[in-house]
């Protein structure tokens, strides 16, 4: 394992901690969020990047479900990202970078409020996975 037995929560408290960054970056610079998004878009590795790190995640989750305090929220957290993992996979990278930018517009006036709400979720995962 890649770490000992009762750390590996640690692993989804990291999760929570970028989720924390991200969030408070929608929060205090929406606009810089979403050229982020955009320039990471034009990036040749954008869609490997995020077909494999939501894979990679879900599998985490999934399996060190069990060392949180809800682990079946976890574990479905997991599958979820999992399957959107997946359904990346399957979709065409031209389509994906499509979206990315078309996404990163059109909600850029509402990464504000997107990061308010996702600043206690994100405190909350990482809850869940240190206070087991």
């Amino acid at each position: 394992m890649l770490f000992t037995e009762g750390k590996t929560m640690y692993l989804i408290a990291a999760f929570g901690l970028l989720m924390m960054v991200l969030s408070l970056t929608m929060v205090i610079k929406p606009d810089s969020f979403s050229a982020g998004i955009i320039t990471f878009s034009e990036k040749p590795y954008f869609h490997v990047f995020e077909v494999v790190s939501r894979i990679i995640a879900g599998l985490i989750f999934v399996t060190y479900a069990t060392d949180t305090v809800f682990p079946t929220v976890i574990s479905v957290i997991g599958f979820a990202l999992i399957l959107v993992g997946v359904g990346l996979a399957l979709t065409p990278p031209r389509v994906h970078r499509k979206f990315a930018v078309w996404s990163a517009n059109e909600f850029r006036d509402r990464f504000r409020l997107i990061g308010i709400v996702s600043v206690p979720l994100s405190l909350l995962l990482i809850y869940v996975a240190v206070g087991a």
